[in-house]
């Protein structure tokens, strides 16, 4: 599976600082410090509809994790994943009357375009969970035969007992943890399992729904967290620097996951760093697609907004803040675009080398793209009072903007 185009990202004078995040997994910030390879996982969207602002949200903080690795002078390996067979694509196909493949192809692309107008790099591996099966079914395999999953009506768990570190995610009770496996794809009433937290690794064949070739597993699909392990394991390895997603994805997704490849490897940790954007809401409640509350990205571009100024709404909360998506939160990323543009547009303005460094420093101190955009800010109310003859300063601004936030200007 192809990705999307690549904007190009300016080189600025002088060098970044390292990324000091915070981590799900220990509470606190951590200082990241890759090798000359920075490696980042993030997970993708189930494309049974399009791209909404909580999803855009998402992506641009880990977008930002990726600019700020590379002022570092770093190289980058990012991997993204695609869940193009799942219940909630399945079911959508059903209730719309679409071909399943048809519907995830489809939503896959308008979020490439999304994603592309939104200057988000892209991830160099961007791989589908139906291309990783031969993957996966190995990986599952390994799992039975070490005694770490068992079979249920030809079904086939993970015993989240067979992992040491089971819970060092999310730090989560075990009744917050059934309650939450409930409501995010679990199945802990069913009978049988030998804990409820157990997750499906390989659901076997049902009537009427796609199945695949699992060798000794039988026909069947892959469980949701076992796709992204395979494919995390397959291009990043154990210990890779940022697993990153949305903070519904903590428990059980990057737990779970966690486990299988613990369990797996006999390694510890999966990640480095767990990473988690907060939730974006609209009228009061988290967008979701169950509630069908979404503000999608390609009906704000379609009604004329400049994705830059997307963006900037965006880039206007803290990643890890819950926020609310409203038209005064997109007017004011407007106006705030048109104010950049006038001040950029100048021959010359303030000198801008102290600026670079205080956007450098806002983002290397967890990513805090608030106290960014209020920096270049106060470069424009300068700019606007006609404040210096620097004529390299208003392209400075430019490509630091660029560079660093994903704005064009």
């Amino acid at each position: 599976m192809h990705a999307w185009p690549a904007s190009e990202v300016p080189a600025l004078p002088g060098q970044g600082r390292d990324l000091r995040i915070h981590d799900t997994a220990t509470g606190g910030r951590v200082t990241l410090a890759p090798g000359p390879v920075a490696r980042i996982y993030v997970c993708g969207i189930t494309p049974y509809d399009a791209t909404h602002m909580g999803h855009a949200a998402t992506y641009n903080a880990f977008d930002l994790v990726q600019r700020v690795w590379l002022d570092t002078k770093r190289q980058v390996h990012y991997v993204q994943n695609v869940t193009d067979v799942d219940d909630p694509l399945l079911e959508r196909a059903v209730a719309t009357g679409d071909d399943w493949t048809a519907l995830a192809e489809r939503e896959t692309a308008l979020f490439r375009e999304d994603m592309t107008a939104l200057r988000m790099l892209p991830p160099q591996h961007y791989i589908g969970a139906v291309e990783a099966i031969p993957g996966i079914v190995p990986l599952v395999e390994r799992l039975r035969d070490a005694g770490a999953a068992y079979e249920l009506d030809g079904d086939v768990y993970f015993s989240v007992e067979s992992d040491p570190h089971f819970g060092g995610v999310s730090h989560l009770d075990a009744e917050a943890m059934r309650l939450l496996s409930a409501e995010r794809g679990g199945d802990p009433e069913r009978p049988g399992k030998k804990n409820p937290l157990d997750p499906m690794l390989w659901m076997a064949a049902r009537e009427g729904e796609p199945s695949w070739d699992g060798g000794s597993l039988g026909r069947g699909r892959p469980g949701w967290h076992i796709e992204c392990v395979a494919i995390a394991l397959d291009h990043l390895g154990m210990g890779f620097d940022v697993q990153g997603g949305g903070s519904d994805l903590a428990f059980p997704h990057h737990e779970m996951g966690a486990s299988h490849a613990q369990a797996l490897t006999g390694e510890h940790p999966f990640a480095k760093a767990y990473v988690h954007a907060g939730m974006v809401a609209l009228h009061g409640e988290k967008m979701s697609k169950s509630k069908g509350n979404l503000v999608f990205v390609s009906k704000v571009r379609q009604d004329g907004t400049d994705p830059a100024a997307i963006r900037l709404a965006l880039l206007a909360h803290h990643y890890r803040a819950d926020w609310e998506w409203t038209d005064q939160v997109l007017q004011d990323a407007v106006d705030r675009l048109a104010r950049w543009r006038a001040a950029v547009s100048r021959p010359d303005g303030p000198s801008a080398d102290a600026l670079v460094e205080e956007v450098r420093e806002a983002l290397a101190d967890d990513l805090d793209s608030p106290a960014a955009l209020a920096a270049v800010d106060r470069w424009a109310e300068r700019q606007q009072a006609g404040g210096g003859t620097d004529e390299g300063a208003p392209g400075l601004v430019s490509r630091t903007v660029d560079a660093l936030l994903g704005v064009a200007l």
